[in-house]
């Protein structure tokens, strides 16, 4: 089946959960910077979760730029990706409010850990099904960014009881890891997009 549906869907759904991040940040009490000074964990939640959108965004727009059809077990995967990427807000908020203390900086890392294994799941299912000599298949490799940032999100939940802040900056390593589209994808493309394999 055409990959079209699944491509609109997904941007109008992470366009949603951008929004609702954005609408959950409150406007202070007060006309000085006193006043902002409270909301800065909530405003630094809120660039890292943008960062990450924008990260699966980007990687998700070039992998199906790769991709020429989907098939049923293609749209539950994406919809599970989906899933967990609406979990940022919440997690993302929680963290804020709570000025990076231990259990929502652990819930953060198992969001973004379960974000970064359905992503995998998606990425396989659309190897398989376009065959693993496709250009696809060729282009993702032996995945070990993926790899890495899943080990480290584990490491980083691990951390959150002992030492939140460095679970935080681990979720930031991750995040400048990936800050760039991944390459892998849109380094092969030809310059006019792919044609039918």
């Amino acid at each position: 089946m055409n990959k079209g549906r699944l491509e609109a869907f997904s941007d109008g759904v992470i366009a949603i959960i951008i929004t609702i991040m954005v609408l959950e940040m409150k406007v202070p009490h007060g006309d000085t910077i006193e006043s902002i000074k409270p909301l800065l964990p909530v405003f630094l939640s809120y660039i890292l979760s943008f960062i990450y959108i924008g990260i699966y965004w980007n990687n998700h727009h070039h992998m199906l730029q790769a991709a020429h059809t989907v098939n049923g077990a293609i749209l539950w995967a994406n919809l599970h990706l989906l899933f967990w990427l609406s979990l940022v807000p919440f997690a993302s908020g929680w963290l804020g409010e709570n000025h990076f203390t231990a259990w929502p900086v652990a819930l953060y890392g198992i969001v973004l850990f379960m974000n970064g294994f359905a992503y995998s799941i998606l990425a396989s299912l659309l190897i398989r099904h376009h065959g693993k000599d496709s250009f696809l298949a060729r282009a993702f490799g032996k995945d070990w960014k993926g790899r890495i940032s899943v080990i480290i999100y584990a490491i980083a939940i691990g951390t959150a009881w002992l030492w939140s802040w460095v679970s935080f900056g681990l979720y930031v390593v991750v995040a400048l890891m990936w800050l760039v589209p991944d390459r892998r994808i849109e380094s092969k493309l030809p310059v006019g997009g792919l044609t039918e394999e």
